[in-house]
């Protein structure tokens, strides 16, 4: 995955969500995310992170794959704001939205 606007990689390893279970399952369980991860969960606006015992970033996607929504550092037990315009959400560790100098309108490509 990577963010073309940038010419910046954001992972290399890439697991989609796309089922009901896998979507409501997201990264719960999990005690880590790696630095070279990603999930995409289909379909999401909005992610909470009730019972999780990390912080992530979450980058909004539209169907055009186009950056819609941001959240930095959103801590266990917080909930994003709800971006309506979002096809999915792609959760990857914190940080990574500032390394890679992600910002809203760039290109996602995965």
């Amino acid at each position: 995955m990577r963010n073309s606007t940038r010419q910046e990689a954001i992972a290399s390893r890439v697991v989609v969500a796309d089922s009901p279970w896998s979507r409501m399952k997201g990264l719960l369980g999990r005690k880590s995310l790696g630095q070279d991860e990603a999930l995409v969960i289909s379909d999401c606006q909005s992610v909470h992170m009730m019972f999780m015992s990390f912080p992530i970033d979450v980058i909004f996607i539209n169907r055009q794959k186009r950056v819609v929504g941001l959240c930095r550092d959103l801590q266990p037990f917080q909930f994003s704001p709800v971006f309506w315009k979002s096809a999915c959400a792609i959760e990857v560790p914190a940080g990574t939205i500032v390394r890679t100098y992600t910002q809203l309108g760039d290109q996602i490509e995965y």
